[in-house]
């Protein structure tokens, strides 16, 4: 009797993971490739370089922003991971899709560094980080649809993972609309939201976010 490829293709989640990993290593490379040293023509003293190495700021800041995202996403694909008991072909594709957005965060850092006063480049780089929490919800979701998830795997667990995708990309928004008053203020407030989702401070509010 045929089995149909599909039935038995992508079922390896040691290959994803390490697929992952390596994509992610060479993002979190490119995004600090944006910092690049002074020219060396223009300056003359340390005033000079003072005044270059303050004019990088902005790509500074980008980078603290891209790097933590990445890593949050990052810990969040583990977590994933560490609960399915295997993969099929369609998580396979799931993960690979969050992985191509994974690759367009040096491209949207970048943007947003170049142009980090513009409310449209806020705003894709807003996006990037939709569409990564979109496909991991998509991955958990589909998971517990497919009976990926191993059978161990408590209730509260499952509904923890679907509520901090919620919440945080709920909290990404309100991020990206404090634009309207100045990208400034968006990028201080998502970068204070990071640092909480990835110092996880012993505070009681702040844990359930």
């Amino acid at each position: 009797m045929r089995k149909s490829y599909n039935l038995f293709a992508g079922g390896s989640l040691e290959r994803i993971a390490a697929l992952s990993d390596g994509l992610f290593a060479i993002a979190m490379t490119l995004i600090v490739l944006e910092i690049r040293v002074p020219a060396h023509t223009p300056i003359h003293g340390e005033a000079q370089l003072w005044g270059a190495l303050v004019g990088l700021a902005p790509r500074f800041v980008t980078y603290l922003l891209s790097f933590l995202t990445l890593g949050i996403f990052w810990v969040g694909q583990q977590t994933q991971l560490n609960h399915f008991e295997r993969a099929d072909r369609n998580l396979a594709w799931i993960h690979l899709a969050f992985l191509a957005v994974v690759s367009l965060m040096p491209f949207s850092t970048s943007l947003l560094a170049e142009f980090i006063t513009f409310r449209l480049a806020l705003v894709v780089y807003w996006l990037n980080i939709v569409l990564l929490g979109a496909t991991l919800f998509a991955s958990w979701t589909y998971a517990r649809a497919a009976g990926l998830v191993r059978a161990d795997v408590p209730t509260e667990v499952a509904s923890a993972m679907r509520r901090r995708i919620v919440i945080a990309q709920t909290l990404y928004a309100v991020g990206a609309a404090l634009c309207v008053f100045g990208t400034t203020w968006s990028i201080a407030f998502i970068v204070l939201l990071q640092l909480n989702y990835a110092i996880a401070p012993n505070i009681p509010w702040l844990r359930r976010l």
